[in-house]
């Protein structure tokens, strides 16, 4: 039997209706949507606010949720940051880390996000030896992710050295699989369904050497996965590739096949004139991390020039220092009005297709991110009469949700056509709060064994 919604009002793309009926089918799908019901029909499930379609978060490490506040007593960098970062990576395990992984993407479906991308780079024990099943870190991952209902791309990262072919470092032996062959016959082991996608990442052009690129891109190729990497972040990464290859990392990726449609480059920050005509004219598309670009200092990229050479916008929460897609739409705008001084470089309407849309298709679910028949019935509720998005209802639905709302401001999520959150409270994680405060307490403290 069909699920039956009435929502009060949705944003369908281009506009703002009110009074839509949507049915979900069996498959979890998008079976009917009719515009012009004036009240809900009797059995409907009634989502009064502005629904929208299921947000999608194209960038995160969900460990990094444990630092949050954690690393903002000092000034530092982003290498000194990482300290603190690996000193957590070395106390996860399989069942912590499924414990952590299933309260942050609760978190991030009560603020209306509906997939993730988790770019997975922690996947042995922490002196490189194999647990039993060598991707029980990626299932880990990938069951928190069902539990707390939300749809995963499970971006297996290939990390092989410390920086242009140095050895790992000790802190960094649990990430690296030795070299990109047997990275990939142990990502072949790991399966996808309506769930879960596999795709595949290189960490950075400082962690898997030049020589082993194409074969990370072209296991991304061979099954149409898709393929993201972290790209010029920070302008030291810039200067050691110029220094170690002769070119940019952007060039070098180009050079060795990486680039074109299934590919995302994450950040994509410091770029020349020539690495925004190579991302833009091979179809790369750029995730921007607004909230952890400026916690870590990286900078403001040039996303504006990037879209315009024709590389797609998504949106990530990387690090969670904020957890909230809504402020990273709006980040996106209110960072290029600082940096350029004048505003109105995106609408909201171009902002909501970066997080949702924009982002599915990222993480390969191109079906995804509209309200549309056939489409995976996949979307979320933000309410319209808070302290913060009340005053023009639903006149301005879409500018309210990007330059008003917050992950506050969402009462309902829903996936496949059930409720994950219903009334601003998780259907399935029943004290998502505690569950964080208990697992990120665990990690802080000395001496948990990382070998269970």
């Amino acid at each position: 039997m069909p699920l039956t919604y009435w929502l009060e009002h949705a944003w369908l793309g281009a506009r703002t209706a009110s009074g839509i009926l949507l049915t979900a089918g069996a498959d979890g799908r998008i079976a009917s949507l009719t515009e012009g019901v004036p009240s809900p029909p009797p059995g409907a499930e009634i989502l009064r606010g502005l629904t929208l379609p299921g947000l999608a978060n194209a960038h995160s490490h969900a460990f990094h949720r444990a630092l949050r506040a954690a690393t903002q007593r000092a000034r530092g960098t982003f290498w000194t940051w990482r300290e603190t970062m690996y000193a957590v990576a070395a106390r996860l395990t399989p069942d912590t880390y499924h414990r952590l992984a299933r309260a942050v993407y609760a978190e991030m479906a009560l603020g209306g996000i509906t997939a993730v991308g988790e770019f997975h780079y922690v996947h042995h024990q922490p002196d490189g030896a194999r647990y039993a099943d060598p991707n029980a870190m990626g299932e880990a991952l990938t069951e928190a992710a069902r539990e707390a209902g939300l749809r995963i791309t499970l971006l297996d990262t290939a990390y092989l050295s410390s920086g242009f072919g140095a050895p790992p470092e000790p802190h960094q032996l649990r990430f690296g699989d030795g070299d990109a062959d047997a990275w990939a016959r142990r990502v072949d082991r790991l399966r996808g369904d309506a769930h879960t996608v596999v795709g595949a990442a290189i960490h950075s052009v400082r962690a898997v050497p030049a020589d082993q690129l194409a074969t990370v891109a072209a296991w991304a190729a061979d099954r149409g996965a898709p393929l993201h990497v972290h790209l010029s972040e920070q302008p030291a990464e810039n200067e050691a590739c110029l220094a170690a290859h002769g070119m940019t990392p952007t060039r070098l990726l180009h050079e060795h096949g990486v680039l074109g449609p299934r590919a995302t480059g994450v950040h994509n920050t410091h770029l020349t004139d020539e690495d925004i005509r190579l991302i833009g004219s091979s179809g790369t598309g750029t995730c921007m991390c607004p909230t952890t670009e400026r916690d870590l200092a990286d900078g403001i990229g040039p996303a504006v020039a990037l879209q315009e050479a024709g590389s797609p916008l998504s949106l990530g929460s990387d690090s969670h220092a904020v957890l909230d897609l809504f402020e990273e739409a709006r980040a996106l705008e209110l960072d290029e009005r600082l940096r350029t001084r004048t505003r109105g470089h995106w609408t909201a309407a171009a902002l909501l297709e970066a997080a949702s849309p924009g982002g599915h298709a990222a993480l390969g679910r191109p079906d995804a991110g509209r309200l549309v028949p056939g489409a995976p019935a996949d979307f979320t509720t933000l309410a319209l009469d808070t302290v913060r998005t009340a005053g023009h209802g639903p006149a301005l639905g879409a500018e309210t949700a990007v330059f008003a709302g917050s992950a506050a401001d969402v009462r309902h999520t829903v996936v496949g056509g059930e409720h994950v959150v219903r009334d601003g409270r998780h259907t399935r994680v029943a004290d998502p709060a505690a569950l964080l405060a208990e697992t990120i307490a665990a990690l802080h403290t000395e001496g948990t064994d990382a070998r269970a």
